[in-house]
């Protein structure tokens, strides 16, 4: 059984969903992804759970009900994954450039909710961005992008 099967049979175990609900993997990997930068730090502070949610909403789920299944789906996926490289390969090499330096931004926007980066958070962002194929121009570059949407630049 495959990775991805098992996450998804985890999840519709542990969350009591269907498994003939459509997900898309993607998005699905790029939430855990987010989960995870919200996580790192050991705190979930509620600026970054609301950051999480709105970012979700606003590019993989349609409405607020849908993001928290997302993100509820996703968090399952990051605790039973033992590393960020695992959810990156899960992102298609298909998807564009644009594509992996938003949800780079987004990793950004979600490390700054809480009005900082964390030396953590900052490792676990740049390590993202490096494995999503980006030189350290176009980190700084999403990072400054992230950091204005969460009003610190």
């Amino acid at each position: 059984m495959s990775l991805i099967a098992r996450l998804r049979a985890y999840a519709a175990e542990a969350l009591g969903v269907g498994t003939h609900e459509a997900v898309d993997d993607t998005h699905l990997a790029a939430t855990a992804l987010l989960v995870h930068v919200a996580r790192v730090d050991g705190i979930l502070a509620a600026s970054e759970s609301e950051r999480l949610s709105r970012l979700v909403q606003g590019h993989y789920a349609e409405g607020p009900e849908a993001a928290r299944a997302l993100i509820a789906r996703a968090a399952a996926m990051d605790s039973e994954t033992r590393d960020v490289a695992s959810l990156v390969e899960m992102i298609p090499h298909e998807a564009n450039r644009t594509e992996r330096q938003e949800l780079l931004a987004m990793a950004w926007s979600v490390a700054a909710a809480d009005g900082r980066v964390d030396e953590f958070e900052e490792a676990l962002v740049e390590r993202l961005g490096r494995l999503l194929g980006f030189d350290e121009g176009a980190i700084a570059s999403a990072r400054r992008t992230g950091q204005q949407q969460a009003g610190l630049a």
